[in-house]
């Protein structure tokens, strides 16, 4: 497990650990193709193999185009685009001598409907999505599946103040079919199909989970 809050990393280790599996805390900074590098050698070592990776590093700063700077697109962007790139790059090596693998990329409905202030943010998602299908018929080769996650409106800490607002909360409802929220639950199951043997032949897609937001 990777991210560059190790108080979070060592909590979610404690319960994964007590629920009788293994888990292994790498304080990790994706922007940093170095420090992913050290990930990837870290896992490979530490749990003697390297099966599957996830992609789910993101920030977001809404923000009208105009009023954004040079620095903020930056930022996002060696986070949401370069971080999956960095990550994919690093495990390579190890997936591509197994001739096994399976990768999952976090993109975002946003990077397929527009919506103000997320110029920036709906670049990188969309860059995901057209790195996951190059990179899907790159390695289908090594008998390696690339697939993407996504997501449409989900509560979490990153956006949780804003959905407290009942107003912005009723604005980015109203253009999804489902006029709910996505709940966390149900993102893990996806997640498992795509790391498991069920997707073999499954390789290039981007799975919108997203109550119709992308298709209303």
């Amino acid at each position: 497990m990777a991210a560059r809050a190790k108080a979070d990393l060592e909590a979610t280790a404690r319960e994964v650990e007590r629920r009788g599996a293994r888990a292994l805390v790498v304080p990790t900074d994706v922007a940093d193709p170095a420090q992913v590098e050290a990930l990837m050698r870290d896992t490979a070592q530490g749990l003697g193999r390297l099966d599957i990776v996830v992609n789910n590093s993101g920030i977001a700063k809404p923000t009208p185009l105009a009023e954004s700077t040079a620095a903020d697109w930056r930022a996002i962007v060696d986070v949401n685009l370069g971080g999956v790139v960095h990550g994919c790059r690093a495990a390579a090596p190890y997936l591509i001598a197994a001739r096994a693998g399976k990768v999952i990329n976090l993109a975002s409905a946003l990077g397929h409907v527009g919506l103000p202030s997320y110029a920036l943010y709906a670049a990188t998602k969309g860059g995901v999505i057209g790195f996951t299908r190059a990179l899907a018929v790159e390695w289908a080769r090594h008998n390696i599946q690339v697939n993407a996650i996504a997501p449409g409106w989900f509560v979490t800490d990153m956006n949780e103040a804003a959905f407290a607002d009942p107003a912005i909360r009723e604005r980015l409802l109203r253009d999804v079919p489902a006029r709910r929220t996505g709940r966390l639950e149900e993102i893990g199951p996806l997640a498992v199909y795509l790391a498991s043997s069920a997707s073999d032949f499954m390789t290039g897609q981007t799975l919108f989970l997203d109550g119709g937001l992308s298709v209303a």
